[in-house]
């Protein structure tokens, strides 16, 4: 039996089956739902970064010489929403998730492929709204919407914001029961669970949070809307509300989100070090319990955001260990990837600068996070910068490092083409140095005691602050350049080998690009994941006898 009988001949693939723009608008395949993902999302990045450069001008100086208060309000407001809501949050399940899950488990597309139409448009319903409310004059709450200001006395556009918010969290849930039940009913013979690739798992994780957390939020919003309408005593303490029980609702569910941001981003690192590297991830199955470890644990640490509220220092205690606990199976993923490379053929291509860049800024992201969950710590520096850089750290950092990474990692299997590997690797160190300048100046200044939101400041801070600046500026080259050579390549690129890398994968057995309907017949899976020895993980069975045997 050969591997080489899952690849296709056909010259027809999902990218060239139907052209018009109503063939792609009425798409059911998870590949082409995956494509438009890309571009509406990409297209969030880029007017969500706007709205930070100008905040980062503002700070160029001590003085509010840019825009008024009340504006700045409103920047760092909407760029937060966009950011989180519109692609932090969904980009890389609804991007690399679509496109890579079916294949990766041997099946022709997701469970509910109507549904996976569906979530594309009603997310897209839930950014028109937002970016409405945007073009409205803006909202000034900042992205937690916290009340009783939202609810209540707040003049701007929340409700129009929160309603978007609201309808976009039912894309997410969309989503995550597609890929619960693609991945439980449809593996191909042969997938066991301890043979399906970290990817998948990581998004197994994360679907879980996704139907667990977002009704809490949408409930709350549900609630701000309410109060805000009808008046009713939920949040506001003027009408018998207590503000604190919105902290407790929103951060339930928000705590959680930071691991719908970095799971997936997690499972993309596990795929980036084992296809550099050629060697099986260490600790495959402690990976594994990881990722699931991190879904249930993550809805437990939710008060470590409130110390500061009152609650009892009890509860900030039990939080505090609960931080530190939850720590744990992240901090397994790093020693195992790192154990990954040892003794590991590494190929110093894009995708392994970025798997780099992503244990760099992980670590970072991690050990600020113990650190603001210690009570002592975060009783100093809570409400400052440093709570600033430590989110970017996390949420921001290390989600695209992996969303990156990933897109350099299959872009060759996405499109049929392979991108210019000498620029691809200097925006890589441009966004990694961009970065850490741009944000690590924050953690200075925040343990200096600049409070975040402030659009003017002490001239003491402006050094750190034109470092920071500085930073961004080279980040914004850095990911102006894939916008340029991604595009260029669709042309001009070099056309893509089925397996560039030489990496172990369904996905790196069959066309590049992928024929519609992904494989021409059901594989059966007989290796382990990752099993570079045998080259291959499954095969097409070319007789009956050689399927009985497998």
């Amino acid at each position: 039996m050969s591997s080489a009988a899952l690849h296709t001949q056909s010259d027809t693939n999902y990218l060239n089956d139907g052209f018009g723009i109503r063939s792609w608008l009425l798409t059911t395949d998870h590949k082409r739902i995956a494509i438009l993902y890309l571009i509406t999302n990409t297209l969030f990045f880029f007017m969500g970064s706007v709205m930070a450069a100008l905040i980062r001008i503002e700070l160029l100086t001590p003085e509010g010489d840019l825009v008024q208060p009340d504006m700045y309000n409103r920047l760092f407001t909407m760029h937060g929403v966009i950011m989180v809501f519109l692609f932090l949050i969904p980009t890389i399940p609804a991007v690399f998730g679509n496109f890579l899950i079916p294949i990766m488990i041997g099946a022709k597309d997701l469970a509910f492929p109507r549904l996976n139409l569906g979530s594309w448009y009603v997310f897209n319903v839930g950014a028109a709204l937002i970016f409405y409310s945007i073009f409205k004059g803006g909202l000034d709450t900042g992205w937690t919407f916290y009340v009783p200001f939202s609810s209540t006395y707040s003049a701007t556009n929340v409700m129009t914001a929160a309603v978007g918010i609201f309808i976009a969290g039912f894309a997410s849930i969309m989503t995550g029961l597609n890929f619960l039940v693609t991945i439980h009913r449809m593996r191909a013979p042969g997938m066991t669970w301890f043979r399906m690739p970290l990817f998948v798992w990581a998004h197994y994780a994360t679907s879980i949070i996704i139907l667990l957390g977002t009704p809490v939020v949408a409930v709350t919003i549900l609630m701000v809307g309410a109060e805000r309408v009808l008046h009713l005593g939920i949040f506001d303490p003027a009408y018998g509300g207590d503000p604190i029980l919105f902290q407790h609702l929103f951060w339930f569910y928000s705590h959680p989100a930071v691991y719908i941001m970095v799971l997936p981003a997690m499972g993309i690192q596990s795929e980036l070090v084992a296809g550099m590297c050629r060697n099986r991830v260490f600790g495959y199955r402690a990976v594994c319990y990881a990722s699931v470890a991190i879904a249930v644990l993550g809805f437990l640490v939710w008060g470590h955001h409130m110390y500061t509220t009152g609650q009892s220092p009890y509860a900030g205690t039990i939080f505090s260990f609960l931080t530190m606990l939850v720590a744990v199976p992240s901090a397994v993923k790093t020693f195992n990837w790192t154990a990954t490379l040892y003794r590991g053929s590494i190929s110093w291509e894009t995708p392994m600068i970025y798997a780099a860049a992503f244990i760099g800024l992980f670590i970072i992201g991690g050990t600020t996070g113990v650190m603001l969950g210690t009570l002592g710590i975060d009783v100093h520096v809570h409400d400052t910068y440093f709570v600033v850089a430590h989110f970017h750290y996390v949420m921001v950092g290390v989600t695209m490092m992996g969303f990156m990474g990933g897109l350099h990692y299959w872009w060759p299997k996405i499109t049929g083409r392979m991108y210019d590997a000498f620029w691809s690797k200097i925006s890589a160190l441009l966004i990694f140095v961009g970065f850490n300048l741009t944000f690590f100046p924050q953690f200075l200044l925040g343990y200096m005691g600049m409070p975040r939101r402030y659009h003017a400041y002490p001239e003491q801070w402006q050094t750190l602050n034109v470092l920071s600046t500085a930073g961004a500026s080279v980040l914004g080259i850095g990911f102006v350049l894939p916008a340029i050579y991604f595009l260029w390549s669709l042309k001009k690129g070099k056309k893509a080998e089925a397996n560039p890398w030489g990496a172990v994968g369904l996905e790196w057995e069959i066309s590049s690009p992928p024929i519609s309907h992904n494989f021409e017949e059901t594989p059966v899976v007989i290796n382990e994941a990752y099993d570079y020895q045998a080259g291959h993980v499954g095969v097409i069975p070319s007789t009956e006898k050689e399927a009985d045997l497998v």
